[in-house]
């Protein structure tokens, strides 16, 4: 892997002066008595405890929208005396990674030391995923297109981006299931998931359809969970409790037609095509330089494109390029190491930036990258609202 700290690039105000110091999660389950704002502070405590804070450290705060909890729930519930900050990203899966952005650009400005991202929620015990996009604004354009022709829960919007990828480049089911399954591997490595039985390409060319070609293993888990992480100036989170992971780059992008698949010029066009080269440019790295990415799942199809917009593979090669062992840890590019949203829990990809943090400290356990150094995460949300965060263990 090259040297990324020598590279001869202009630095990015940005760069490296953010860490994701903490990080805290609680049970992925099917099934809870706790509330989503419960499960949200469960896991921020967590997240302050294993950064060596405590909670009157904590001076800015980023809730996920929609949720069950505001600032003044946690300043409230975890006594938080001087918050600074308090703000709401409503970018739906592209939400958490995306307020990374925001957490740095707090800290590098020295407006917050610390400001805590957080998600609580009860996906299986409460609101349901297909019910989310009717909770937000845009979803009033989507409800003039998209619903006249019965387009409403997530796996029917998105399965019109899957059907014409296949369509135009001869990707297949087969391609699908192999992120199924090697992600459902990745899980039962891991401990903490929803899914933890082996799965097979058979089983997942036998599951029910959900929307063609969606079948049940093609989507994401309807879960309960709560999950937190700490960003603080680089500065500070220096002399904290773990490793030093660095935020080098990080940004968010929008679709043409951000609010309606159906008015959009090209189907597979993510916001993440217009984040992924600011995030490069400011981290001075590309693709060729990851040792592994934690890839937002909602579907199975969703990780394949994103893969062609990050730049891993060319537009079309998406499919063939995760095959043979590719995204299996010890190969080539392991991929969502913790089993994703797809078999660990589905808590708005916030568990993919916990998962990329261990990691980088090197303690992943069963599923560690040999000598992980760099990373990239990233967010898919709504319509296809995108977002990309590149880690680095810088110690």
């Amino acid at each position: 892997m090259s040297d990324v700290g020598r590279r001869k690039s202009m630095t990015h105000p940005l760069r490296d002066k953010a860490a994701v110091s903490g990080i805290g999660e609680t049970a992925y389950t099917r099934g809870t008595p706790k509330s989503g704002l419960a499960l949200q502070l469960e896991a921020s405590l967590a997240a302050i405890e294993d950064a060596g804070l405590s909670p009157r450290d904590i001076d800015g705060v980023v809730p996920y929208f929609p949720g069950s909890g505001i600032a003044e729930d946690f300043a409230a519930n975890l006594g938080l005396p001087d918050l600074k900050l308090s703000v709401f990203v409503p970018m739906g899966g592209a939400s958490c990674v995306a307020a990374i952005q925001t957490a740095a650009m707090a800290v590098a400005t020295g407006v917050c030391n610390h400001v805590l991202i957080s998600v609580g929620r009860t996906g299986y015990s409460g609101a349901r995923v297909s019910t989310r996009l009717q909770q937000f604004p845009q979803f009033a354009l989507a409800a003039e297109f998209e619903a006249p022709i019965g387009m409403f829960a997530p796996a029917q919007l998105y399965a019109q981006g899957a059907r014409r990828h296949m369509a135009l480049y001869g990707t297949t089911a087969r391609h699908f299931a192999e992120i199924a399954v090697v992600t459902r591997q990745h899980a039962i490595l891991n401990g903490n998931v929803v899914m933890n039985k082996p799965l097979t390409v058979e089983e997942h060319h036998a599951s029910r359809m959900i929307a063609d070609p969606f079948r049940l293993f093609d989507c994401s888990l309807e879960s309960d969970g709560g999950a937190a992480i700490i960003v603080s100036a680089a500065d500070q989170a220096r002399d904290l409790r773990k490793p030093l992971v660095t935020v080098m780059g990080v940004a968010e992008g929008h679709p043409e037609s951000p609010a309606s698949i159906a008015q959009r010029p090209d189907l597979l066009e993510f916001g993440l095509a217009r984040a992924a080269p600011r995030a490069y440019a400011m981290a001075g790295v590309g693709p060729q330089d990851m040792d592994l990415a934690e890839i937002y799942d909602c579907f199975t199809f969703t990780v394949i494109n994103q893969l062609e917009l990050l730049g891993f593979c060319k537009k079309g090669e998406g499919g063939p390029f995760i095959m043979d062992g590719r995204i299996k840890v010890g190969g080539d590019l392991p991929l969502n190491t913790h089993g994703g949203l797809l078999s660990q829990g589905h808590v708005v990809g916030l568990n993919h930036v916990i998962e990329l943090t261990r990691q980088l400290r090197r303690d992943a356990g069963k599923a560690q990258v040999k000598d992980a150094e760099l990373g990239l995460v990233t967010g898919y949300g709504d319509m296809g609202d995108g977002a990309v965060a590149i880690l680095r263990r810088a110690a």
